[in-house]
């Protein structure tokens, strides 16, 4: 999450997307459980069945997405579950759509 500086990271099992952890579900978690958290795996951390996209959607689709839903990522995924990469609002800003 840092390192790319998305806040969010994958969770896939077999090369499926099976959830993602942002740094929200983590602040949340550590509010809740405190120090507790640090013995959690990701899948009980994880938001199941998270907004996705396919790579074949449109940038204003997205934005779209995010709007509605009120979240700042993506994760883009093919029509077997792989993920394929994220798109950030941050990605957005640059284009011509904001």
């Amino acid at each position: 999450m840092s390192r790319k500086g998305l806040g969010i990271t994958t969770v896939v099992e077999h090369e499926r997307l099976v959830g993602i952890i942002s740094d929200g579900d983590l602040r949340r978690l550590l509010e809740k459980r405190g120090k507790d958290v640090m013995d959690l795996t990701a899948k009980d951390c994880m938001t199941r069945s998270p907004q996705t996209i396919s790579p074949t959607q449109f940038a204003s689709a997205a934005l779209n997405i995010m709007e509605q839903r009120k979240i700042t990522s993506l994760v883009v995924v093919d029509s077997n579950g792989k993920v394929e990469g994220i798109v950030h609002l941050h990605d957005l800003w640059g284009t011509e759509m904001l």
